[in-house]
């Protein structure tokens, strides 16, 4: 899997494009069209693959019965490069020690089911191609056994595929499919094909060893900060340090004076310095001195800009959703509560920072990174150089983490490495810093949420009145036109205009301020913030009511609702109201669906010296027909996780304009020491699947919340929770 580029030249690299083939030109059964290229030039443009529907383009069957898998999805630790290959080796009945896996390059024959590009994200790779993958391996299964049965003249029924082989066996026959691979090339597509039942699988649904990881164990895997090209230069670029800042002017005298400096350069960024490697390029990009206009972005502080959400949050805003009248509901309420919610910009933190390789040359660009959109990426950086979108070609390497920010709906950090690759010359690879990734914005937006929520006497909730403060995150996106309904980003108010529970009067409705600071999508986006706010305050009225919150949940959810299937699984295994808790140890409950899964997490918690533990998390999960139960758990543990560090410790905050934050020892992830013991507990679904990757993070601060209240009678309503003093 790994990208051999260091013995070639930076353009004889980029030379893998789509032709449309056969198995004549290559041999062996290609169930698609990537072949390498000898010509310097790429031809895409002039055969790109028909928008057949798979599996053209997804499977390679080679002479030495290795099965190639081509996966349009980027490999970011969610597992994509183990699951959808086992969609299609599962139809295939192919044996999996044969499975060698490859990354897709852009084009139209790799888009997303649910939207006309290549994209990663949402949670959805396994949900939209579930059905996709299993036509691609059963429609190559069809083609490999007609072929066996011409050759030996017997009936296509009579003829079977078992692993890697097709089985003729009143006659005895066999063959593998790589001895059948050329033949089986020359067969039509099948015009339909019956997909197996689910009681005959023998690889979905079994814990399957991930495909990646000997790669990343023997230091084989590619990551894009690893992508080394000939002649290339590092380039790093001083950015404003406000968003929105403009240079003014600047003196480059010292900086060239480093060794290895190569040059120095002014792009829409910022100031690019090119040298031999990094170091150099640090050490000078330290010695400019640059004066910026910093524009209107100076005057932003977290303080001021608290007090102006919460300000709007007083008024109405426009409606997500309205069930019966808030009005009277507020005045028939036996009792009330009001709460101000606040939650802060957020950075992805991924483990390796952005850097993006560029090979630009005259009619071609070929670019080396780790991106979650590569369609857009590639037209965006057609455009900055001058080209059409098939002159560009893009290499997705493995990604050391994405949680979104790799899928950047304006490509800036693909953009600005283009900018530098045009005016240096040369190859290059743009490299960020901790602290330019940390400082570099495009963060989860900040929240100000104001509830007012009732009971009525006989304690059911009555009036639920949410107000939602934050910036929008596809405004100005070329999402905008499909995300956004009379004034209301979907991603702003999701899992709080959906809520589950059965409130007579309901009302949500939602601001979304502008300012300088970007903003995109994280880990579980809206639902980031909205089951916290959501989960902690139906936890408040169970209290009111004086109920247990596990027992009101469960009243309050509709009857057929899948949340109680994994409410009362999870409540099940912790032992909630049976298991007996170490002194001073709470449990804490939240359920919330996101991404069309259902997450339960039950938070064991206590406080050591003032500071909030948190020892066990019994998670349960409803994400439908499961691929890999060893994937599903890997990734509510690592959603956890990530939920955990934002509750405990995230948050980006400004003064003038300027983050605070700058590396992991003033935006602390979850440390060793911290980190719970997690239990996972899969229900049984005959469901189609649905996502994994983020359901498993909202559910965790508002279960550590309210486990925190059962401890100490006191609300947390603002995130992280070490700003609150405990005792």
């Amino acid at each position: 899997m790994k990208t051999q580029i260091e013995n070639m030249t930076g353009h004889e690299a980029s030379r893998r494009i789509f032709l449309k083939g056969s198995a004549a030109l290559m041999g062996g059964l290609v169930i698609g069209f990537y072949l390498p290229l000898k010509s310097g030039r790429a031809y895409a443009a002039d055969a790109p693959p028909k928008p057949v529907y798979p599996p053209n383009a997804f499977i390679r069957i080679a002479a030495d019965d290795s099965i190639t898998i081509v996966v349009n999805k980027s490999e970011m630790g969610q597992g994509v490069y183990t699951s959808l290959p086992m969609l299609i080796a599962e139809e295939l009945e192919a044996d999996w020690s044969r499975i060698v896996v490859e990354s897709a390059p852009v084009a139209a024959v790799y888009n997303h089911t649910g939207m006309p590009m290549q994209l990663t994200g949402g949670s959805t790779s396994i949900a939209t191609s579930w059905e996709q993958m299993r036509r691609v391996g059963a429609n190559a299964r069809v083609m490999l056994i007609r072929a066996a049965a011409e050759q030996w003249g017997v009936p296509e029924s009579e003829c079977h595929a078992e692993n890697s082989r097709v089985i003729h066996a009143s006659s005895g026959k066999h063959s593998s499919y790589g001895a059948l691979a050329d033949a089986a090339a020359k067969q039509q597509m099948p015009d339909n094909v019956v997909l197996k039942s689910p009681a005959d699988f023998k690889i979905i649904g079994k814990a399957t060893k991930r495909l990646d990881t000997p790669a990343k164990i023997n230091g084989t895997a590619q990551f894009g900060i690893d992508v080394y090209l000939p002649g290339m230069l590092t380039v790093l670029i001083a950015r404003s340090p406000v968003f929105g800042g403009k240079v003014k002017k600047y003196d480059a005298t010292e900086a060239l004076k480093i060794a290895g400096v190569q040059g120095v350069y002014q792009v829409p960024t910022g100031i690019a310095v090119a040298a031999s490697g990094f170091w150099p390029a640090r050490t000078a990009r330290d010695l400019l001195e640059i004066e910026w206009d910093e524009g209107p972005g100076a005057a932003l502080s977290t303080p001021q800009m608290i007090a102006e959400y919460l300000a709007l949050a007083q008024q109405p805003g426009a409606v997500a959703r309205k069930d019966g009248d808030t009005e009277q509901g507020l005045k028939a309420a036996h009792k009330l509560v009001r709460a101000e919610y606040e939650l802060p910009y957020l950075a992805h933190a991924a483990m390796e920072p952005l850097n993006v390789a560029v090979d630009l040359q005259p009619g071609h660009c070929s670019i080396w990174t780790g991106t979650q959109a590569q369609t857009m990426d590639r037209a965006m950086a057609a455009k900055t150089a001058g080209l059409k979108p098939e002159q560009v070609e893009i290499h997705t390497t493995f990604l050391g983490g994405g949680f979104g920010r790799r899928a950047n709906p304006r490509s800036d950090f693909v953009i600005e490495a283009v900018q530098a690759a045009l005016v240096s010359g040369r190859p290059i690879k743009v490299v960020w810093t901790r602290e330019d990734d940390m400082r570099g914005g495009n963060y989860r937006p900040m929240w100000a949420d104001r509830i007012e929520a009732g009971i009525s006497k006989d304690g059911k909730p009555l009036l639920w009145k949410h107000t939602i403060v934050g910036q929008s995150i596809v405004a100005d996106t070329p999402f905008e036109g499909f995300m956004v309904h009379n004034g209301i980003d979907i991603t702003s108010v999701e899992g709080a205009s959906t809520l589950p529970y059965v409130i007579p009067n309901l009302q949500v409705d939602l601001h979304s301020p502008k300012n300088a600071v970007p903003v995109q999508w994280w880990r579980s986006v809206g639902h980031s913030h909205t089951a916290f706010v959501v989960e902690t305050m139906i936890d408040e009225l169970a209290h009111l009511a004086g109920r247990d919150p596990v027992a009101y949940r469960l009243a309050h959810l509709p009857a057929a609702s899948r949340y109680r299937g994994v409410l009362q699984l999870a409540a099940q295994e912790a032992g909630w109201g049976k298991k007996k808790l170490p002194a001073k140890h709470a449990y804490g409950a939240a359920v919330h669906k996101s991404f069309d899964s259902y997450v339960a997490e039950i938070a064991e918690v206590s406080l050591e010296n003032g500071k909030i533990r948190v020892h066990r998390v019994v998670a349960a999960v409803d994400c439908g027909m499961v691929i890999n139960p060893d994937g599903v758990r890997q990734q509510l543990e690592s959603a956890v996780a990530y939920g955990l560090s934002a509750a405990l410790h995230g948050a980006i905050t400004l003064e003038n304009g300027q983050v605070v934050q700058s590396n992991f020892h003033d935006y602390a992830p979850l440390r060793f020491s911290e980190m719970p013991r997690i239990e996972v507990h899969i229900v049984a679904s005959s469901e189609p699947p649905s996502g994994i990757g983020e359901p498993g993070t909202p559910p965790i601060a508002p279960a550590v919340a309210n486990a925190v209240f059962t401890l100490t009678g006191k609300r947390l309503r603002r995130l992280p929770f070490d700003r609150e003093t405990l005792v």
